[in-house]
């Protein structure tokens, strides 16, 4: 007896729910992101009202310059999971491809097996003269 073929919905939820996660993770980093500038901001015109030095500013910008790096690089890794989550379930999905069946008086057949493939001839390759060798360059000579 034919059999279709079944998806392993557990498996693509799990995917489905790591990609969700991926996702979150994102989100989350962009919002502490923000509120690092927002901080910074916020120095910056305690600053300008002259309640905190210069030199405070300038380590408190050091500080804040390596926070916002590292969130970055970790926004960018997580953008790349992502990716690598949902080439995954392309993959996953690409697999569930139907099989043909036919329905006939004998009963069901399978209908992709029988197809034969369209043969095509193959193109032909230019030459190109002398094949492997090339012709030297003329070289001119500078009268003085």
């Amino acid at each position: 007896m034919a059999k279709e073929k079944h998806m392993d919905e557990s498996a693509f939820a799990e995917i489905v729910k790591e990609f969700n996660a991926v996702g979150e993770l994102i989100r989350a980093r962009q919002d502490e992101k923000q509120a690092v500038m927002d901080e910074f901001d916020s120095e910056s015109k305690r600053f300008y009202f002259g309640k905190i030095s210069e030199k405070t500013l300038a380590s408190s910008a050091r500080k804040t310059n390596n926070e916002l790096q590292k969130l970055d690089d970790q926004i960018r890794k997580a953008i790349s999971n992502a990716a690598d989550l949902s080439s995954q379930a392309r993959r996953f999905t690409a697999a569930q491809s139907p099989k043909s069946f036919k329905a006939t008086l004998t009963g069901i057949t399978s209908a992709g097996k029988s197809r034969a493939k369209r043969h095509r001839p193959a193109k032909k390759r230019k030459s190109t003269g002398k094949a492997g060798k090339k012709t030297p360059r003329k070289r001119t000579s500078k009268k003085k």
